[in-house]
This record gives structure tokens, C-alpha cells and sequence, in this order.
């Protein structure tokens, strides 16, 4: 492999992909903002779940939400969990139900009417998402998919699905966090900002 052109391709690619998100996924990104301000405003909270990358990324949003992304505003903690972050209760329900029902177990007991599930898998196929995402319209929550390539299975699922339109796994993974970024930034300014 020429490492050299390995570099500039991946960039490159990388910068064609967010331009085609730039041009393709602001609407839906804007009703995901909407969607969240209005989910916040009524006293409720984020769920958020995905396996390995999507994980961490369920990790990294709920922590820009409860903490804070934008600095120069002061604002209390917006109530956000990443179901990816109990190993005693994901092993658990690992051993005892499956580890394609683990997401839907925590929607069941933690989700409420009302409530937001952002469902994060890059092929739009992961089982243990698409059975929390059943499991949170089940409940009377609203789902944002977060997905990659064509969408996969999930994309009908979702009441707002954002499909990073590349079939490259770590392209959709950047462009996960950057429409999380932008997101949270907004979602803070909308009701927060000055």
C-alpha cells in the first residue's frame, strides 16, 4: 500500500462525503434538532445505542448533551443515557436474554412516551438496534437513525433517519459525529443561546 496516497485518498474522500451531507441531510438534521428541543422542553430525555464505533459514539453525544459542547454557554444538563455503558447489565442480559434484545431491555425499562431513541448502526442491520427501535415505537418514543450506505433495514424504521451517504464504514462514522455535533450545537443554541 502507498501510505502517502493512502492519506490524501482518505481525505479526500472524507471531504467528499461531508459535502454530499451538506447538500443531502440538512432537512433531516433539522427536524432531529427540532425534535430534540421539543423532547427537552417536555421534561423528557435522549436514549441513545449502537454496537462497537456507535457505541462510543452513544457515549461521546450523551456526554456533549448532559455536559456541554458550546462554551460560551452556561446551561444545566440535558438528560441524555447511553445504553452502551453498563458492562454488569450488558453482560447480564447478554447471558440471560440475548445480546439482540440487551437495547431493548434498557428501552423497555428506562424509555417513556415522549422520550427520543437515537438508534446509531452503520449498515442500518444491527439486530439488537432494530429491536430497540421496535421496542421504543412500542413505548410511544420517537427514533432517530443515525445509518450509513443505503440505510439497511432501519431506515423504514425511524421516524427521522440520517443515512451518511457513503458504503464506507469509517466515513459513516465520521460523518455520525459531525451531524452530532452539529446537532447538539444547535439543539444548545435553540435552548440556551442568547
Amino acid at each position: 500500500m502507498d501510505a502517502k496516497k493512502f492519506f490524501t485518498d482518505s481525505l479526500n474522500e472524507s471531504a467528499e462525503t461531508k459535502l454530499k451531507m451538506r447538500d443531502q441531510l440538512m432537512d433531516e438534521v433539522l427536524s432531529a434538532v427540532d425534535l430534540l428541543v421539543d423532547c427537552f422542553k417536555n421534561g423528557n430525555k435522549l436514549l441513545l445505542c449502537g454496537n462497537g464505533g456507535s457505541a462510543a459514539d452513544s457515549q461521546h453525544i450523551a456526554t456533549e448533551l448532559m455536559i456541554r459542547l458550546s462554551h460560551h454557554i452556561q446551561r444545566p444538563a440535558l438528560p441524555a443515557i447511553a445504553l452502551t455503558t453498563d458492562t454488569s447489565n450488558l453482560t447480564a442480559g447478554g447471558n440471560d436474554i440475548g445480546f439482540e434484545n440487551v437495547f431493548a431491555r434498557n428501552v423497555e425499562g428506562l424509555g417513556n412516551k415522549g422520550d427520543v431513541l437515537l438508534a446509531i448502526s452503520t449498515s442500518g442491520n444491527s439486530q439488537n438496534v432494530i429491536k430497540a427501535v421496535d421496542m421504543a415505537h412500542q413505548k410511544g418514543m420517537k427514533v432517530i437513525g443515525f445509518l450509513g450506505g443505503s440505510g439497511g433495514k432501519l431506515k423504514p424504521m425511524v421516524d427521522i433517519p440520517i443515512v451518511i451517504p457513503s458504503p464506507n464504514t469509517q466515513r459513516i462514522q465520521e460523518g455520525h459525529i459531525t451531524v452530532a455535533h452539529i446537532i447538539c450545537e444547535l439543539v444548545e443554541d435553540k435552548l440556551y443561546g442568547s
